[in-house]
């Protein structure tokens, strides 16, 4: 597939997916939304992939928010399909056994707080701000906001910022646990990257299985301790875990092939 507004990356084992749309701050239209879930489901599909890092281009702006421009005109059923396509492409994300890195450099406002907050972790810039202001339009969050953020920072604070539309800076954002650390712009590639590495020495399979336990956390009608257990056992069938233990037990460092 050929992508418009994404670019790529691919360096030992780490994908790096940059919006580009600079000159709307990478404003997500409808087509971006399709290209990342795409580039997304080929990253899972990708052996060579270990790790996933997305980023905006430029240094202004992560994501500023949705392409405005696009929601003119449209009916109470076709505002709820948008939803419904942006909701399912940041679930992907979030469900992704592969780790997903935000690495937000400036805004991430509206659909782009929603990215980031699908992503498993979360590392900004010192000029990175966050803001979910949907309501400054007659518009409430419709890729997830409503939920990720009260599930990140609490509904006491998530409310206020539903209902403001403030903005917050990244120390704030650090304050409330909405993103991992904050570092200078020159640095945040750099700490993502070191992140990376740290994950990919680990075992995919348990790795993908940590994921996947910890979203049942949050997932309607499933019990959180069941899908602990599922996955646990599960590790117990791979060559990872043999390959964990006979390395613990023979003190020296695992060579996981993620099977």
């Amino acid at each position: 597939m050929e992508f418009k507004n994404l670019l790529f990356g691919l360096s030992n084992g780490i994908l790096t997916i940059t919006v580009n749309r600079p000159d709307k701050l990478n404003a997500l239209n409808k087509l971006t939304v399709q290209e990342i879930g795409q580039a997304i489901q080929e990253a899972k599909a990708n052996p060579e992939v270990k790790v996933i890092i997305i980023t905006g281009s430029g240094v202004k702006g992560f994501v500023a928010g949705a392409d405005i421009s696009e929601f003119l005109g449209l009916s109470v059923e076709q505002g709820k399909v948008l939803a419904k396509t942006g909701q399912d492409v940041f679930k992907s994300i979030e469900d992704c056994p592969k780790p997903v890195i935000a690495a937000v450099n400036g805004f991430a406002l509206g659909g782009g707080c929603e990215l980031a907050m699908a992503c498993h972790l979360r590392v900004a810039s010192e000029n990175a701000k966050f803001g979910q202001p949907e309501v400054n339009l007659g518009l409430i969050a419709g890729y997830g906001g409503t939920q990720r953020l009260i599930q990140l920072i609490g509904k006491t604070k998530a409310m206020e910022l539903h209902l403001t539309g403030d903005m917050i800076t990244a120390e704030q954002a650090l304050f409330l646990g909405l993103v991992n650390y904050v570092v200078p712009q020159a640095e945040l590639i750099p700490r993502c990257i070191e992140i990376a590495e740290r994950i990919k020495s680990k075992s995919p399979k348990a790795v993908g299985g940590a994921i996947a336990a910890m979203n049942a956390y949050f997932a309607e009608g499933v019990d959180g301790y069941k899908a602990e257990i599922d996955e646990f056992g599960k590790c117990f069938s791979s060559e990872d875990f043999k390959e964990g233990t006979s390395a613990f037990l023979e003190k020296r460092k695992p060579n996981f092939t993620g099977k």
